[in-house]
């Protein structure tokens, strides 16, 4: 975790007093009555110098890790468009996007063009990836603040090896939302959401008991996997499970089924999105003659996760949650 994002983490915790209920609905404060931001703000994000004169007030997101961010802050109305959303809202962020047009139909089913975007006058575009805010994206970071619009990158997702995360950790989550929540001045309602989130994941059993689990998110010919780095590997870790995966120090990694039918994991994680389904994961492993013998399709031990949740952001911990109650239903045999 970078020192900054640690440093906000800390203010953060230190004020929070929100309770856990399993669940991420849009942290509130009477008044935000709490540490409140000066202005103004300038930021170090992934290399990038970003100077917020006031809180921003029209966003574009892009990515549902960052959309998801924006309505458990309770800063849903200040989003103007979103874009490249990866499934569903959870039942919890629901009633927050109604009403919001710009939530519930996305201006763009990935990456939006500069043209798009600027039509829509934003003061911030917030991005789930580096790659979104690019030439070939949103608008290269330069380029968007010479006319004015701040970018803001999850801090998960910087590439390079002084920002990147390495490993990923709950705490470099806390800290998004916390530097969010500093961003917007909305301090009291961020550290309410970190609390309830370090309360819950508390709770999160560590049952795997160390059984080995190939996370399996995209790609059939050469599947694209959880590697040793990133958000799956911390969900994996948080319930006691050894990820087949775990020596390759990348966020997500092409795996061949040579080396997974070599680990022959007790479990599969199968990550469920429109374009790649868990359905489609599993008719694959039990219809293909090099997986159908893995111990983890004999024994049908998958665990469905939506890719939403699998990205850094304020779904991690109900991800582990839900990976640990899941676990306890499959059978050991």
């Amino acid at each position: 975790m970078t020192a900054g994002l640690a440093a906000v983490t800390l203010a953060a915790c230190s004020s929070g007093s929100g309770e856990a209920d399993g669940s991420q609905a849009p942290a509130t404060a009477s008044a935000d009555a709490g540490p409140r931001t000066t202005y103004p703000l300038t930021l170090d994000n992934c290399g990038t110098k970003v100077a917020f004169q006031a809180a921003p007030d029209r966003v574009v997101t892009i990515k549902s890790s960052t959309t998801e961010m924006m309505l458990a802050l309770g800063l849903g109305d200040h989003v103007v468009g979103s874009a490249f959303l990866d499934g569903p809202l959870p039942d919890s962020l629901q009633a927050a996007a109604d009403g919001n047009k710009a939530i519930t139909s996305p201006m763009a089913a990935q990456v939006p063009g500069s043209e798009a975007v600027l039509a829509l006058q934003p003061d911030l575009v917030y991005a789930g990836w580096e790659s979104n805010v690019s030439a070939q994206g949103a608008g290269a970071r330069p380029t968007l603040a010479k006319l004015g619009v701040n970018t803001y990158v999850s801090p998960s997702a910087c590439q390079e090896k002084a920002y990147q995360p390495d490993p990923l950790t709950f705490d470099d989550v806390f800290g998004e939302i916390a530097q969010v929540g500093q961003i917007f001045d909305v301090q009291d309602r961020a550290a309410s959401l970190v609390a309830q989130q370090k309360k819950q994941l508390a709770t999160v059993p560590k049952d795997g008991d160390g059984h080995t689990v190939l996370w399996w998110s995209s790609g059939n010919g050469t599947p694209y996997v959880g590697a040793g780095i990133g958000a799956p590997e911390m969900i994996m870790k948080a319930v006691g499970l050894k990820n087949v995966a775990a020596d390759v120090p990348m966020t997500w990694t092409s795996l061949s089924w040579e080396k997974i039918v070599a680990a022959d994991p007790d479990v599969i994680v199968l990550v469920d999105a429109s374009w790649n389904t868990a359905q489609a994961k599993e008719k694959f492993l039990e219809s293909n003659g090099a997986t159908k013998n893995l111990q983890a399709v004999q024994h049908h031990r998958y665990v469905v996760l939506p890719f939403a949740s699998t990205e850094a952001g304020v779904r991690n911990v109900d991800a582990a949650a839900q990976l640990a109650a899941d676990l306890k239903q499959l059978d050991w045999s």
